[in-house]
């Protein structure tokens, strides 16, 4: 069981402060004032257009991907400028009304959404500006309303790029990206949310505004406060707007889909493309044959995108920059196939054809839907471990149900894997999940710690692994997490319940 894996936290007694600061993290919020008092209120700050009091009206705020999370909200109000947002804040702290911060709703473990139903949600929509685009230092400054695809856009007009893919990135925000500090398909290349934020502006729980647009590579001044703030879900400060690193532009992507005979074939070939590409290489996905006969099956792609039949495909793409040559995937592909690691493949030949093959891996959650239930995993593991992980987990998943489907893929690159799992064909969707949800998730994150990997690698906690992570983070990480957050947030406005346990 997951419990042999991990410490449970027991606070020793020298941590009387910290213990005594927990008990008043989250007072539970007793909601001094009605819905009513809090719509009005809020329209008296920033006008009665920008603030939801029906809940019939805020299906938009409320409806989740994963569709796990069904509380409604006390109300919903979308500033249009940082001093609103400051204004909100102010008078939520003095009242002890609990803000959650929205970007664009595409979260996967419910940050975003109520976990009470007294919460107002704060949608960051309106702030969507691009205040800046500096080429030639590298750094775009853009507000935490703009669409990612958007800011994609705003980078390439210049010249640049800023590299931060997800499958979502039409409806993402930068705010959202930041607070969950996404990943995505180029962590191999550029890293993640966090290592292309060069600076963040936020609203503190008392409505102070940190001003901390950095644009500098060298900053050795004291704490990094804006790796603080990205990647805290909201609970420590709301991201207003971000400094982001942009790249240059490549010339032209070479891409192709390779054909793996298992996982440790996948791993011997990502060695040799990261040997022979180097800091080229931006992606390696590794993908399930289930996956493309589901997508066929549902008419999920316009045409079988692979070279031939394979239990496994590894999608892997390189850049090339101005000036260098073509053809260099090529020339490493044919080094695998002299060593025998691989025997056939596929390299895009049109923007199509690249187009279709990443289709195939960007519709790999969604094509399970089609399939009835499934349970998913959002893990990591030392690269070297995947193989392992795989293996072992799903003999562990296939003893406890048998004729589950196992569908792990995801960015072998960087150690992330998500091992998802469709129900058995003709299984009843309600009754697969409420018998194997919890002892799945039991038996995948047993094999995940003991090879040393992470119950959540770019998800985030959110409500859906609050319990989870209390399990199994070391208790000193813990203690001073809560410490910072009773300092941001005495009062505990600041999407309560999330990232760290709601406490009576």
């Amino acid at each position: 069981m997951l419990e042999s894996f991990v410490r449970l936290w027991h606070m020793g007694a020298g941590a009387g402060k910290v213990a005594c600061r927990a008990s008043l993290l989250f007072p539970g919020f007793s909601m001094s004032l009605s819905a009513a008092q809090i719509v009005s209120a809020l329209a008296d700050i920033v006008g009665s257009a920008h603030v939801v009091g029906e809940v019939e009206k805020m299906g938009a705020w409320l409806n989740e991907p994963r569709k796990r999370f069904h509380t409604t909200a006390a109300a919903v109000v979308t500033p249009p400028d940082v001093a609103a947002v400051q204004a909100v804040l102010r008078w939520a702290n003095q009242n002890r009304v609990a803000i959650i911060p929205q970007g664009g709703n595409t979260g996967l473990v419910g940050a975003q959404v109520p976990l009470r139903g007294d919460e107002v949600i704060m949608s960051l929509a309106r702030l969507d500006r691009i205040r800046s685009v500096d080429s030639a230092a590298g750094v775009m400054v853009a507000e935490a309303g703009v669409i990612l695809e958007n800011a994609h856009k705003a980078a390439e007009a210049a010249g640049t790029i800023f590299p931060l893919w997800l499958a979502s990135q039409g409806s993402a925000r930068i705010g959202g990206v930041l607070s969950s500090n996404a990943g995505g398909v180029n962590v191999l290349a550029y890293g993640n949310a966090r290592e292309l934020t060069m600076g963040v502006e936020a609203v503190l729980a008392d409505g102070r505004l940190y001003h901390g647009l950095n644009a500098l590579k060298k900053d050795n001044t004291g704490y990094d406060l804006k790796d603080l703030l990205v990647g805290a879900e909201g609970t420590l400060g709301i991201i207003t707007a971000a400094s982001l690193k942009l790249y240059p532009l490549p010339e032209d992507y070479e891409t192709a889909l390779v054909n793996v005979a298992s996982p440790d074939a996948a791993l011997d070939l990502f060695q040799l493309m990261r040997q022979r590409a180097g800091g080229r290489l931006n992606a390696f996905e590794l993908i399930p044959h289930i996956g493309l006969d589901i997508q066929l099956r549902h008419g999920m792609l316009d045409a079988d995108p692979t070279a031939s039949a394979s239990p496994w495909y590894a999608l892997i793409e390189m850049s090339r920059m101005a000036g260098s040559a073509p053809g260099a995937l090529q020339s490493a592909l044919e080094a695998a196939f002299e060593e025998n690691l691989i025997a056939d493949a596929t390299i895009a030949e049109s923007l199509a054809d690249r187009t279709r093959m990443w289709a195939f891996r960007e519709q790999m959650s969604e094509c399970q839907s089609r399939e009835g239930a499934s349970i998913k995993h959002d893990v990591s593991v030392p690269i070297a471990a995947i193989p392992a992980l795989i293996r072992e987990g799903s003999a562990a998943a296939e003893k406890l149900v048998p004729g589950i489907r196992p569908v792990p893929f995801g960015h072998m690159g960087d150690g992330n894997i998500h091992f998802n799992f469709s129900m058995p064909l003709g299984a009843d969707p309600k009754a697969f999940m409420a018998q194997y949800d919890e002892a799945m998730h039991e038996v995948i994150y047993e094999v995940v710690l003991r090879h040393g990997g992470s119950v959540s690698a770019e998800h985030g906690i959110g409500q859906l692994k609050v319990d989870l992570l209390q399990r199994v983070k070391d208790p000193v990480a813990l203690e001073m997490m809560r410490a910072i957050k009773f300092a941001l947030d005495p009062n505990g406005i600041l999407n309560p319940g999330k990232m760290l346990r709601t406490v009576p």
